[in-house]
């Protein structure tokens, strides 16, 4: 399979090595310095395109994608609030393919399963109120993680007492806060944190007067994130549309 990279940072740099190890053929890498190649025949070559940036960029990175018709794997998060309406019609009416998710990594898609498993469980219980902690390296531009709203989002999917989620309480790299652990009864706070290079450690904690439940995922390195890229990318190839973490969960628990 031919990819391309959009994005070369530490995440671009693990995923092409994996690529490389599974077979596969980097035709193309697009960086901040070169976006003109995303005009280029190496580009247009691509069956797939692996794309890690940022939120102002991966929306715009998307449609250049496919303006060269190149299905897209992104991991970038952010850009929902303001693009997923169009991301949408592109992928159901304009017949192009992104393979979206906030985590890639195998461990976090069995954790969601957990997590939603739990939280349906947990709605029969109103004396636990939920809350959660996600922490992550220092470089890490948004708060909270694309993967604690997604996370969030099943739990008030399927827990009555919580009707949506909420930022709580922001601790940056030199140790000043913003935000606040004080929220209505009825939204999930969820308490970001960025310290050193940490991958990533997602907790839902469920407290009551009584005791403590708590799931938590800890990654030990970017590796889990880079082959569930790669693993995305060799399902995008065979599939269009709007794809998702459930689509190739499906296909590699069949196997």
């Amino acid at each position: 399979m031919k990819i391309a990279l959009i994005g070369y940072g530490k995440m671009g740099h693990i995923i092409e090595e994996i690529a490389l190890s599974r077979g596969h053929e980097i035709v193309s890498i697009i960086d901040i310095d070169n976006p003109e190649d995303f005009q280029s025949p190496a580009f247009a070559s691509a069956d797939v395109a692996i794309e890690f940036t940022t939120p102002t960029a991966a929306f715009g990175n998307y449609q250049k994608a496919w303006a060269a018709g190149v299905k897209v794997v992104s991991g970038s998060t952010g850009w929902r609030a303001d693009h997923e309406a169009e991301v949408r019609r592109a992928c159901t009416e304009g017949g192009h393919t992104l393979f979206w998710a906030s985590n890639f990594s195998l461990g976090v898609a069995i954790f969601s399963e957990v997590n939603k498993f739990l939280a349906r469980l947990m709605n029969r219980f109103p004396q636990y109120d939920v809350s959660m902690e996600e922490v992550h390296h220092i470089h890490k531009l948004d708060a909270p993680s694309g993967t604690a709203i997604t996370l969030a989002e099943q739990v008030c999917e399927r827990l009555d007492r919580k009707a949506t989620w909420g930022k709580g309480l922001v601790t940056r790299p030199d140790g000043s806060t913003e935000g606040s652990r004080e929220l209505p009864a009825d939204v999930l706070r969820i308490d970001a944190v960025r310290r050193g290079e940490v991958p990533g450690i997602h907790s839902l904690t469920y407290d009551s007067p009584a005791d403590l439940i708590q799931i938590t995922h800890s990654a030990h390195s970017r590796q889990g994130f880079a082959l569930g890229a790669v693993l995305a990318a060799e399902f995008t190839a065979r599939h269009s549309g709007l794809l998702t973490i459930d689509d190739l969960m499906q296909e590699l628990v069949g196997q």
